[in-house]
C-alpha cells in the first residue's frame, strides 16, 4: 500500500515534536503512536476531536482513513513488522462505522480477570515485536473498558558491516570510558552530508540497511539541543535546508565531527569515508500524557458526560493511560528497534606512501541523534538520541593491544 507525502509529513512532523520535549538518551516511535491518534480522532467530538485532528496535521474528517492507510503502508514495508490491537469488555457496545475501520482480527476481549487480561496483552506485544518488547505498557483495572494498542518493530542488516574495536576517548562526556567502538571505510562519499538547518550545523551519516531500512546518525554543534539535532534531521528529510555532501566538502573542518584530509597512500586510491561512531543499545518508557498537547490528549483525557469519543461508543469513554515502551539496538552488523504503544480507556611493515588520497574522517565522539527510516518514503520509524554507548567487552589486556 501506498502512504501519501501528507501522511509522510504529518508523522515525521511529529516525531520533530515529539524529539523537542524527549529527555536525552531515549528511543521513541511517533509512526506507532500516531495511527492510534487517528482512530481515536475518528471516533472523537467536539474540543477533543480538534486538538487530535491539529496534532495528526490531516484535515478533519480524513484522520480515520489516513490512521489505516499507514498502518497498511507499514505492513507492507520489507523489514518492518506492525499490528494493530483492540480489547473491549463484553459488555461495551461499540459503533459499528468505527469498527469497521479497525483491521480484521484486531478486536479482543477483556475479562473479568486482570492478572490473565495483562498477561494475553503482554503475550501479545512480545509476539508482535519478535520478543523485542516483553511487556504492554498499559495497567489495568475494574473499570477499563477498552484498551487500543500498535506493535512496530524493524530489523535490517548493513550493506555493509562496521569493524568492532575498543574505543577511547581523551576528551568529552565519554572520556575515561572504553567503548564499543564501530569503524568502516568505504569509497562512498555521498553517505556522507553537512546540512545548514535553522539551528545550526548537522552532520548526517547515512547507514543503509539491506531491505531500504536505513539509520541517519545526526550530530550537531555543541551548543544545540537533542530537539534540534533530531528536528534538523526532519527537515533534512523532508528537503527544507541545504545540504552539502561528501564529495563536495572542503578540506578541512567541515562540519560537527567532520574533517577532510589529504593521507599519503601505497596505492593510488580513489577518495574515501573513514566513519567511526559506537554501539548502543536504549531502552525507554514514555507517559504521552505527561505532555497530552503534544498529541492532541489534552480533551481527551476528561471524564464526563457525553465523554470525548462518541463515536466510538454510547458508553462515556475517556483516555486514562497512554503510554510506549521503545527499544532500538545499533551493531556492528545491523539494527533493530520496536515499540509498543498502549492506550487505556476506562470506561590492522608500513608500505612505501607514493600517493596521496583524500579522507573524509567522521567522528560519532560526543551524544548524537539517530533517525532509523524507510528510504523510500523516507518514513522515520524510529528516532532517538544517544548519550550512554555500549562498553566495550571485558577481553586480556593483551588481546585489545593487537586493536592498537
Amino acid at each position: 500500500m501506498r502512504i501519501t507525502n501528507r501522511t509522510i509529513r504529518a508523522v515525521n512532523d511529529l516525531t520533530a515534536r515529539w524529539a523537542a520535549v524527549a529527555p536525552a538518551g531515549t528511543v521513541f516511535s511517533a509512526a506507532g503512536v500516531w495511527p492510534l491518534l487517528g482512530l481515536l480522532a475518528d471516533g472523537a467530538g467536539g474540543t477533543a476531536r480538534t486538538e487530535l485532528v491539529e496534532a495528526l496535521g490531516v484535515p478533519d474528517g480524513q484522520a480515520g482513513a489516513a490512521a489505516r492507510e499507514l498502518l497498511g503502508a507499514l505492513g507492507a514495508m520489507r523489514g518492518v513488522d506492525s499490528a494493530l490491537g483492540l480489547w473491549t469488555r463484553r459488555t461495551l457496545e461499540l459503533r459499528e462505522s468505527w469498527e469497521a475501520g479497525l483491521p480484521v482480527g484486531a478486536h479482543g476481549v477483556l475479562t473479568a480477570d486482570l492478572v490473565a487480561d495483562k498477561a494475553a496483552l503482554d503475550a501479545w506485544a512480545a509476539e508482535r515485536t519478535g520478543g523485542l518488547i516483553e511487556r504492554m505498557p498499559v495497567a489495568l483495572y475494574e473499570d477499563t473498558e477498552l484498551v487500543l494498542a500498535s506493535a512496530l518493530a524493524l530489523r535490517t542488516r548493513w550493506l555493509r558491516p562496521f569493524t568492532e574495536i575498543p574505543r577511547e576517548f581523551g576528551t568529552g562526556p565519554w572520556s575515561g570510558r572504553t567503548l564499543l567502538g564501530l569503524r568502516r571505510r568505504t569509497e562512498l562519499l555521498d553517505r556522507i552530508g553537512v546540512a545548514d538547518t535553522r539551528w545550526g550545523h548537522v552532520t548526517e551519516l547515512k547507514v543503509l540497511g539491506d531491505n531500504a531500512v536505513d539509520v541517519h546518525l545526526l550530530l550537531g554543534e555543541e551548543r544545540m539541543t537533542p530537539g534540534q539535532v533530531l528536528a534538523a534531521g526532519v527537515d533534512v528529510l523532508a528537503r527544507r535546508c541545504p545540504v552539502l555532501p561528501g564529495p563536495a566538502l572542503p578540506y578541512g573542518e567541515a562540519g560537527p565531527g567532520l574533517r577532510v584530509v589529504k593521507e599519503r597512500s601505497a596505492t593510488p586510491d580513489p577518495p574515501s569515508l573513514d566513519v567511526e561512531t559506537v554501539a548502543f543499545e536504549l531502552t525507554a518508557e514514555h507517559d504521552l500524557l505527561e505532555r497530552p498537547e503534544v498529541f492532541g490528549l489534552a480533551t481527551a483525557t476528561q471524564d464526563g458526560e457525553p465523554g470525548p469519543f462518541p463515536g466510538v461508543s454510547a458508553y462515556p469513554l475517556f483516555v486514562a493511560s497512554a503510554r510506549q515502551s521503545a527499544m532500538a539496538r545499533f551493531h556492528a552488523r545491523g539494527f533493530e528497534a520496536a515499540a509498543v504503544t498502549a492506550f487505556g480507556m476506562p470506561g590492522g611493515a608500513m608500505p612505501r606512501l607514493r600517493w596521496a588520497t583524500t579522507v573524509v574522517e567522521a567522528v560519532y565522539d560526543r551524544p548524537f541523534g539517530f533517525l532509523a527510516l524507510h528510504r523510500h518514503s523516507r518514513l522515520v520509524l524510529a528516532a532517538g538520541w544517544v548519550t550512554d554507548p555500549e562498553p566495550y567487552p571485558e577481553e586480556d589486556p593483551e588481546d585489545i593491544e593487537e586493536y592498537r
